[in-house]
């Protein structure tokens, strides 16, 4: 292969793709308990996008690093290949939604290879595959027998645009510019349409069985990002209160759920939400509250009064009924005592429709403290006040005594998560295995029947399923007579929720996946993907693999271990998109110079702006590493030779390495980009400082090519080949550290100030030219009063240290260098030993020898200047130029 001294990873992929083919690299045969390194699965969109890049560029590092370190390392890739997207694209294309997909499969996988990712695609799975989603349709077999299946009516979310219901978690916030008035609180996630709401028989997961546990389980993630578990805790929204009875007039008991009891005695108003039963009943004979359910806008603080009053169980008082948008239906129990004093929503309500605040809770304490709750409701703990015979209680023991006294109060335990709805009346997703019999009801496809796959597409308007007659007329399994088969199919989270399973064993025919080998190998290592699927995504796995530890199927009830939030990136300060026009494609700089770069921009969970020049700087250190190499194997010149350079750069080797290895292990790869950075710049250095030592330098670029294989693998591998070393560098060993570094990050800190140092002096006494530095390292009694004062937790470090008869001795030079120590304070940070820190000046001089220029010296304080001499501190030596 005739090589340019311009590296062009164009050139040499197609070569290197070959190669690591050939010799099955990525494959893992029968694992054992892999390291199991996952990014979330893509949808078949037809193209890679920059936040593809980013999620599998880390998750190929990590997996490329833990090979290297001699670990079986499972990496699969698959595509989340059901949903509407694929259906709506194919209907603008006149197509079908399988060749779309298809065909988007077909192009992303080759980009994939292209940038070089490292997949065992042995393990590829296709959601859209019978031989997948037979599974999904397993599932909700074994899922139904377990009881934790549901089929009944309800208010659902309507996407009018997608024709298909949505479940809450796919129901978001608008866009700014999007209007949802008289529509149900947000947008579809998909297509931001405002969400409207119907009735309609669903199926649901009752996943609220798991609420406590999923909600006890986010204490055991230690590796997940606080982030995302405190969005599961809220989503599940665990309240504990009570729930108590309220008497209305003419209709009987309306039932309201507060986590705050202790206020009853300032409820001023009942409110029911537009859903309750009351409102309902109530719009049949009122045309105001008619009119208000049909227009009422949900995010308002509006209501309408009614002319009904509830008495208060407590004061006995009558209070308005009022009809109001801000009462959740699927909250507590749709109903809720206003109590305006200390509510901040109720307040907004009651300021809103006039309606009276009562203040009945007061700050504990001193008496000084006044609240005005006309103004601003207080929330807070205290005692009670005009609150009949609980007047003078807490409001704790207040809460306490009124559930004794109560008779229609109760303790209760509220949750915000609703049942799964995973019913979807569109076409490309896994049919639901039911029929619907006249006689028998609702029921399921034998097993023996799956799958039941899906018909021929046909363009329609809706759900398409129902224009396929010949497909949907079947008979009962039960009875034998004519029935029809359920025409919804499965919300698409139900496809990735256990995918992570089936590639374990993806060729499995008897079974979803091969269950002593998922006991052997979950939870999943690593799992990298968006913290935007913290909801959508992850609360439905841990779901999942609870239900299917409860069937039988598997032991792991939490499926991933550690679990990375990659952040987004950025252009011009927006995220980049085709809609906004900001969108850069990963091919337009070229596939390494891509990863390299949004490896190095930043940490995997930050977000970064794209930026030419940090682009530029990606690519020129590749093209540094490649002509380091590529000189080096033109022969140019070399000797042999072990001075203080070449052990200075040995030990710099040793401390890069384990700098690295930490960063990749904590996935701070921005950071490990930087220590090759670095490496590189040393090595290049240390080749025009004078003619290096052939094997310091070989071993440094055997070191250096190591290090940079899991980010850009293409240079690696084809520098590795220049330089003749042994294999794959894919299939090399990782670098270890050959000498005792404890006190690794304290040498470099100690060159690096050294080095800042001197070129501070330089520029402030005005020197262009020096011709001689001078460093002298402070005396042996220094080090031992610095170790004094560090060991010192509560006395004084003056006293400490001139207790010491020796130190004594020395007088005022001792005192005054206590002193100093005692006033930088305690916890005074380790040191170098004397004889390590001028054993580390003398290997490092060369560096200050090549940029200045100069005769460097380096010696103790016995052999320079007193008055130099006394300047030195330990970390610190005194330094001279000439």
């Amino acid at each position: 292969m005739q090589r340019g001294r311009t590296y062009n990873h164009a050139k040499v992929q197609e070569f290197w793709q070959f190669r690591w083919n050939e010799e099955d690299v990525y494959e893992l045969d029968d694992p054992e308990d892999p390291r199991y390194v996952l990014g979330m699965f893509p949808y078949t969109s037809g193209n890679l996008h920059m936040g593809h890049v980013r999620n599998y560029a880390i998750t190929d590092a990590y997996a490329r690093f833990k090979r290297m370190q001699g670990e079986d390392v499972l990496h699969p890739m698959g595509w989340d290949a059901f949903g509407l997207p694929a259906e709506n694209a194919a209907y603008e294309r006149a197509t079908d939604p399988r060749s779309w997909t298809d065909s988007c499969i077909t192009q992303m996988r080759e980009e994939m290879e292209t940038m070089g990712f490292g997949y065992d695609w042995s393990r590829e799975v296709t959601t859209c595959e019978p031989d997948y989603y037979r599974w999904n349709q397993f599932f909700f077999r074994e899922f139904y027998d377990e009881g934790l299946v549901d089929y009944r009516g309800a208010e659902v979310n309507w996407c009018p645009d997608c024709q298909t219901v949505l479940a809450d978690a796919q129901v978001v916030d608008p866009p700014e510019d999007v209007d949802v008035h008289d529509h149900a609180e947000g947008v579809c996630w998909r297509c931001e349409t405002p969400v409207t709401t119907r009735e309609l028989d669903q199926w649901f997961f009752t996943i609220t069985d798991y609420a406590d546990e999923l909600l006890d389980g986010l204490d055991d993630l230690e590796q997940w990002p606080d982030s995302v578990t405190e969005m599961q805790r809220n989503w599940i929204g665990k309240r504990e209160g009570a729930r108590v009875a309220f008497s209305v007039e003419g209709y009987g008991d309306v039932e309201v759920f507060t986590t705050r009891l202790d206020t009853i005695c300032g409820a001023t108003y009942l409110a029911v939400g537009p859903g309750h039963d009351l409102a309902k009943t109530l719009a049949a004979e009122d045309d105001a509250v008619a009119d208000y359910l049909d227009e009422h806008d949900p995010e308002s603080m509006t209501g309408v009064e009614t002319d009904l009053t509830a008495t208060n169980p407590v004061t006995g008082a009558e209070i308005p009924v009022s009809v109001a948008a801000y009462v959740l239906d699927d909250v507590g129990t749709g109903a809720v005592m206003g109590v305006p004093g200390h509510n901040e929503r109720d307040h907004a309500f009651a300021t809103a429709m006039g309606l009276p605040v009562r203040k009945v809770v007061e700050p504990r304490g001193d008496g000084t403290v006044e609240v005005d709750v006309e103004t601003e409701p207080y929330t807070g703990a205290g005692r009670l006040v005009d609150s009949e015979e609980y007047s003078g209680l807490s409001t704790a023991e207040a809460h306490t005594q009124l559930l004794e006294d109560l008779d229609s109060a109760a303790v209760d335990t509220q949750y915000r998560l609703r049942d799964w709805l995973i019913s979807r009346q569109r076409y490309w997703g896994t049919p639901i295995p039911v029929v619907h019999c006249e006689d028998c009801g609702p029921v399921l496809v034998p097993e023996a029947d799956l799958p039941v796959e899906l018909p021929e597409f046909v363009q329609s308007r809706g759900n398409p399923l129902d224009a396929a007659t010949e497909w949907k007329e079947t008979t009962c399994p039960d009875c034998g007579e004519p029935a029809e088969r359920e025409t919804d199919t499965m919300d698409t989270f139900v496809d990735s929720s256990w995918y992570f399973l089936r590639f374990l064993s993806p060729d499995l025919d008897d079974a979803p996946y091969d269950v002593d080998l998922a006991n052997d190998t979950l939870p999943v290592d690593v799992y990298v993907g968006g913290k935007e699927h913290a909801v959508l995504h992850l609360l439905y796995i841990r779901f999942f693999a609870r239900a299917l530890s409860d069937v039988g199927l598997l032991d792991h009830q939490e499926p991933v271990e550690r679990l990375i939030n990659q952040g987004t990136v950025l252009h011009g300060g927006e995220k980049m998109s085709k809609k906004k026009g900001n969108a850069i494609a990963p091919h337009e700089y070229g596939a390494e110079t891509t990863r390299l770069f949004v490896l190095s921009a930043a940490h995997p969970n930050r977000d970064f702006d794209w930026a030419a020049k940090d682009v530029g700087e990606a690519y020129d250190l590749q093209q540094r590493i490649y002509g380091l190499v590529y000189d080096f194997a033109d022969g140019e010149p070399t000797t042999d030779r072990d001075g203080p350079a070449e052990q200075y750069l040995e030990r710099e080797l040793d401390r890069t390495v384990a700098a690295a290895t930490e960063d990749y292990e904590r996935f701070r790869i921005h950071q490990a980009i930087g220590e090759v950075r670095g490496l590189a710049q040393l090595l290049g250095q240390y080749r025009a400082y004078d003619v290096p030592d052939r094997e310091t330098y070989r071993h440094g670029l055997n070191v250096l090519l190591r290090l940079i294989a899991p980010v850009a693998p293409y240079l690696a591998e084809e520098c590795w080949n220049m330089l003749r070393a042994e294999g794959l560098v894919v299939q090399a060993d990782w670098p270890t550290v050959e000498s005792d570094l404890e006190a690794y990050d304290r040498e470099r800190t100690l060159v690096t100030t050294v080095r800042d140092d001197v070129r501070d002096i330089c520029e402030t006494a005005g020197i262009d030219d020096p011709e001689r530095i001078e460093l002298v390292v402070a005396p042996e009694w220094k080090y031992n009063a610095y170790e004094i004062a560090r060991q010192q937790s509560g006395d004084s470090i003056v006293s400490a240290i001139m207790g010491v008869e020796s130190m004594r001795e020395r007088g005022e030079q001792a005192e005054s260098y206590a002193k100093s120590l005692e006033g930088r304070g305690h916890g005074l940070e380790p040191i170098l030993s004397r004889a390590t820190e001028t054993a580390e000046l003398q290997r490092a001089s060369w560096l200050l020898d090549d940029e200045f220029d100069a005769e460097v010296v380096v010696h103790e304080a016995e052999a320079a200047d007193d008055q130099l001499a006394s300047k030195a501190e330990p970390g610190k030596p005194a330094i001279q130029i000439s």
